[in-house]
């Protein structure tokens, strides 16, 4: 049956095939939008409001994309105008060759007609002549494709792409155009599926050799395969809530295929192959509304601490020269057989375990730093070799032959804040795990279960004893206050100390979780150690409760040295740091400093300071009063730019 075409006389139906176009999902009902509350316009984006209205929702993005602050000089449709034709010529555009920014990238058509087909290379190549500093912007045609649908004619799409494109607010990031902010991008949501996506992840690190490249085509998945409702749904929502919507949409979609696709065999000899095919197909098995409500499920971290993690994923790839498009065994995860050496765990084995840690880390080969089998059985010698570095990985065997260990995100060297008093200092990034005889990793509990935790208005000033006992009186959980792995547990009020307690150390032993037992303990001597349940990870026996290491190893996952400008080991007054990320800030240029104070005005350090490879140093308190960062404690949490719209 055919449906009469509710844009036949629509004024934004110049590129559409309606016989292409789900009519059922069409409505005729005339409607309007008067919202001026970003919250509620947040509501009605994730609703669907304008979704089955086609001329409204062309009228709500022309008027969300003129609301985007853009560079005082952005091309309009005037400039398309007078420049399209010397630019395209009169050449059939299916000839126009791309630019290479988009990277071969697909060309989705979704519901266009042939005009609009042809439209969509003109624009690309209109914008690339206007925007030449943009290097690799593989989401681009997808972007003008979809557009078109909703414009009067090519001149009006292109304005709308370069307003997305020319956005200047540094709080709202809409689309990646250089090889370093993809890149990064894909790390972070490696990351992320790493912490949300276990079991998908662990499936990923079984059948792929390089799990990194699978999740390189997060964006294509979104941006190239997915069928057009379901992008025009998810940009509904993008356009109002940013960037972070599409790390939610993409995790949906990896939690949906491990669903659908748990233990059956693949459809083909690449997981990344199978992965498009799903998405391409996904109708079949999960619609719109339900990706969406399975996007909004997920309690992810706030927009500012991905933020955060995105800078640090940069970074770590620029100190590793990445800065533009390589061959991808140069950039994805480093555990190469050749280079690698350790008496405890096999290759397969350490890709596994590194398959685990944040993606800025893995971009290294792990470097062993400590072994009892060369510098001997000492706690001393194991604190000489391993201060100075961090993160580090700890590895155990047992004279039994089980083997576990865990990853620790801080220099030990910061047990020395305690005195002589046995002191926990670590962030949630820490983990425990057992390789033998099975496979299992225990991460923070407060991942797991926010409601177990709840951000307090004042810091501590002590670090947790390692005897600290508190009560454990449940707290409701609000997702935006939660904590954050990337900071430092002691700048929150816990309901109990022991879900924070990740590491300890003195000259008597080392310890790593606690609360009713602990992870690991091990003696001065490095030859006994004990393991139980403990709060912080809420883990099992990591192998006999008491046992006898027959091998311990410590290795690194950074190839650079922590040092600063004077050649002495980075420190910092206190434990306000970001694992990684601190590294990172300390190396930053003041013009990068004021931009991550722009990203992130609710969080500080006190009297921490940054050494800037200027050869001056700044401290932060200073930048604070500088660049308008808030006062004397970290508030996570998600602070929206809110601007009004009206229709």
């Amino acid at each position: 049956m055919r449906f009469a075409s509710p844009g036949a006389m629509d004024e934004y139906s110049r590129f559409v095939d309606w016989d292409k176009m789900d009519m059922s999902a069409q409505s005729q009902d005339t409607k309007e939008l008067t919202c001026t509350d970003l919250h509620e316009l947040k509501q009605l984006a994730r609703q669907g409001y304008w979704a089955k209205n086609h001329s409204l929702r062309a009228k709500v993005y022309h008027k969300l994309i003129s609301n985007i602050p853009c560079r005082t000089v952005t091309p309009d449709a005037n400039v398309y105008r007078d420049i399209v034709v010397k630019i395209t010529g009169k050449r059939n555009s299916s000839s126009l060759p791309l630019p290479e920014f988009v990277d071969n990238s697909l060309i989705p058509t979704y519901c266009l007609n042939a005009e609009g087909i042809g439209a969509v290379r003109k624009i690309i190549l209109c914008i690339a002549n206007q925007f030449p500093d943009i290097s690799f912007c593989p989401a681009l045609p997808s972007v003008i494709a979809l557009l078109l649908h909703y414009s009067k004619d090519e001149a009006e799409c292109f304005e709308q792409v370069c307003r997305i494109l020319a956005c200047n607010d540094p709080s709202r990031r809409l689309i990646d155009q250089t090889f370093l902010a993809f890149e990064s991008s894909c790390m972070t949501f490696g990351d992320l599926v790493n912490k949300y996506c276990q079991a998908a992840h662990k499936l990923m690190v079984a059948v792929s050799e390089d799990v990194l490249e699978v999740y390189s085509d997060w964006q294509r998945w979104l941006f190239g395969e997915l069928p057009m409702a379901y992008i025009a749904r998810i940009f509904d929502v993008f356009l109002v809530e940013g960037y972070k919507v599409l790390y939610r949409v993409a995790l949906a979609l990896l939690k949906f295929f491990h669903k659908v696709r748990a233990g059956q065999p693949m459809e083909s000899d690449s997981i990344q192959q199978d992965i498009r095919a799903f998405v391409r197909d996904i109708a079949k098995s999960v619609s719109p509304e339900r990706l969406l409500e399975k996007a909004f499920a997920i309690r992810l971290f706030s927009r500012k601490e991905i933020q955060l993690l995105q800078m640090a994923n940069e970074k770590a790839l620029q100190q590793k020269g990445i800065t533009v498009k390589q061959k991808r065994q140069n950039v994805h995860l480093a555990v190469h057989a050749e280079n690698f050496k350790s008496e405890i765990v096999s290759v397969k084995e350490m890709r596994d375990i590194w398959s685990w840690i944040p993606e800025r880390f893995a971009l290294c080969q792990p470097l062993l730093l400590f072994t009892t089998l060369e510098h001997g059985c000492s706690l001393s010698r194991f604190y000489s070799h391993s201060e100075g570095h961090e993160p580090t990985l700890l590895l155990i065997k047992t004279t039994a032959k089980e083997v576990c260990g865990a990853y620790l995100s801080t220099d030990w060297s910061e047990r020395r804040r305690g005195g002589n008093k046995l002191s926990f200092f670590g962030t949630g990034e820490c983990f425990v795990f057992r390789l033998q005889p099975e496979v299992e990793r225990y991460e923070w509990v407060v991942i797991k279960h926010p409601e177990l935790a709840s951000t307090g208005s004042e810091t501590e000033n002590h670090a947790q004893t390692a005897s600290s006992t508190l009560s454990s009186s449940s707290i409701p959980s609000d997702p935006s206050d939660r904590l954050s792995p990337f900071l430092a547990a002691r700048h929150f009020n816990l309901p109990s100390k022991t879900a924070s307690m990740f590491m300890a150390g003195s000259s008597e032993c080392i310890i790593v979780g606690g609360g009713d037992g602990q992870a690991l303990y091990l003696d001065a001597d490095l030859n006994h150690g004990r393991t139980s349940h403990c709060n912080t990870f809420n883990n099992q026996p990591l192998c006999s409760e008491s046992f006898q290491i027959s091998i311990l190893e410590v290795k690194k996952g950074r190839q650079e040295t922590n040092l600063g400008v004077n050649g002495f080991p980075r420190r910092t007054r206190d434990n306000t740091v970001f694992p990684g990320v601190f590294s990172v800030l300390d190396s930053l240029t003041l013009s990068e400093s004021q931009h991550w104070a722009s990203l992130s005005p609710s969080y500080t350090m006190s009297s921490a300071q940054l050494s800037f490879h200027n050869e001056f140093t700044i401290s932060l308190i200073e930048l604070q009063e500088q660049f308008g960062c808030l006062e004397s404690e970290i508030t996570p949490g998600s602070s929206e730019t809110h601007h009004r719209i009206s229709m």
